[in-house]
């Protein structure tokens, strides 16, 4: 009898141990999707050298209204948070969209995926971002530095 509930006790806790595996392996195979994505670059650029990942701030121009002041997070495993509010206009309207991101091919300009409105790519720098242009580029004149986000 005490044999049975020994091997009854053994088989528990071997099973218990192998869910325990499961999920840490789990966890590592995602891990390494997002290592293998940055293993694509034959160079250093902004996705393999730079430490990207975190909150950036800053107020951006509008033509309607005192300014955007806008707060992009990006997370080390590809999704982003960005939040939107349109001083002065309606200090009630603030916007926030969540989603994914991707690298471009030089690994320096990340595009947001699922933005409802509003600019999409930013290139990224050693703890600021450039919010880009509708077609990518980045913005000259006078106002070209209000369009850097901080990292905070």
């Amino acid at each position: 009898m005490n044999k049975n509930i020994l091997f009854l006790c053994l088989i528990a806790s071997l099973k218990t141990l192998s869910a325990c595996s499961n999920t840490q392996e789990s966890t590592d195979s995602q891990e390494e999707v997002t290592v293998e994505e940055m293993k694509q670059y034959t160079s250093d650029n902004s996705a393999t050298s730079l430490d990207w990942n975190g909150t950036y701030k800053g107020t951006v121009p509008c033509a309607s209204c005192e300014g955007i002041e806008t707060t992009l997070t990006l997370n080390t495993d590809l999704t982003y948070k960005i939040v939107t509010n349109y001083l002065g206009r309606n200090d009630a309207l603030e916007q926030e969209n969540t989603g994914s991101f991707t690298w471009d091919e030089t690994g320096s300009i990340i595009t947001l995926e699922k933005v409802a409105q509003g600019p999409t790519r930013y290139k990224v720098g050693e703890n600021r971002i450039w919010q880009l242009d509708m077609e990518g580029n980045m913005i000259t004149g006078e106002l070209a530095d209000h369009y850097i986000l901080t990292k905070k």
